[in-house]
């Protein structure tokens, strides 16, 4: 980085760029505070260089957005998400699939923001652009058909849901092969809406593959593998299977507590859930000590 500013000045829009990628970097490894500050600093670089109406300058936007939503700083976010989103329909037409990822990404925050029919127009505008513009086995467009099954599901659609969330996981398999995490993830919300409909042995069976996935792609010490592990602990606990639900929970909490990069919240579901397993059981001294 020192070298290509020294070389090109501290101004230029590949040095830009590679403040944008060692952001990314930053941000995938959960060091969101050193991604932060090279997230802005690419974007007055870029707003400089190129100005506010140019496409890479809305994506800077955009990547500093998301950055936003995943710290929870849910208003910052909207607010770049829609600047990103004005500047890419100028730029680059309304059809755009640059276009549908703004839509896209905006959609999350309001649905996180419980905005539910403005995420729901956005997700749909997102699915339909991608499904025009985009190979149907491109995995933005398994991404949308997932968001949009999910806002399905809330509503009661359960029908429209499910068919969506089944398009979501053949695209993921057929673009990324068997045992990609992004497949893990599609199988595990699949899963997780059989769970909501008591569908236990549907349900069983994808969890299972999910987490072999991520066992095999990710490491056995890997967070997803954690909530894969929890998962199957929670359906066996529904089941009653007791003590495979315990030694599952205590699997995924002892990954939880030793992970690089801790969470508190997850730490704490894992131990409320092995506390209700103990309840359930009449195991109330062990729940207590939780």
């Amino acid at each position: 980085m020192q070298l290509l500013e020294k070389t090109l000045g501290p101004s230029h829009a590949d040095v830009a760029q590679s403040l944008n990628n060692l952001a990314s970097l930053y941000e995938d490894q959960g060091r969101y505070a050193e991604a932060e500050p090279l997230y802005a600093r690419s974007i007055q670089i870029y707003e400089k260089t190129l100005g506010p109406s140019h496409p890479e300058f809305g994506l800077a936007l955009n990547n500093l957005g998301s950055l936003y939503s995943r710290e929870g700083r849910l208003a910052d976010a909207e607010s770049l998400f829609k600047r990103s989103l004005s500047i890419r329909e100028k730029a680059l037409g309304p059809n755009h699939p640059d276009v549908a990822q703004s839509f896209n990404n905006l959609a999350q925050i309001y649905n996180r923001q419980g905005r539910y029919g403005d995420a729901k127009s956005l997700y749909q505008q997102a699915l339909a652009i991608r499904e025009r513009t985009l190979n149907p086995n491109h995995t933005d467009l398994a991404q949308s058909l997932n968001n949009l099954a999910a806002l399905y599901q809330d509503e009661g659609r359960y029908g429209e849901a499910e068919q969506l969330y089944k398009r979501s996981v053949e695209i993921y398999e057929r673009a990324l092969g068997h045992d990609h995490p992004a497949l893990a993830t599609s199988l595990n919300n699949l899963a997780h809406f059989y769970h909501s409909q008591g569908r236990y042995a549907d349900q069983e069976p994808l969890i299972r593959r999910g987490l072999a996935i991520r066992e095999n792609s990710l490491g056995h010490d890997h967070p997803d593998v954690a909530v894969s592990l929890n998962n199957l602990a929670e359906l066996y606990a529904d089941q009653e299977r007791y003590a495979g639900a315990e030694q599952l929970y205590k699997r995924s909490l002892e990954i939880r507590q030793k992970g690089a990069r801790i969470d508190p919240y997850d730490i704490a579901v894992s131990l409320n859930n092995l506390a209700e397993l103990y309840r359930s059981e009449g195991r109330y001294a062990d729940a207590e000590r939780l």
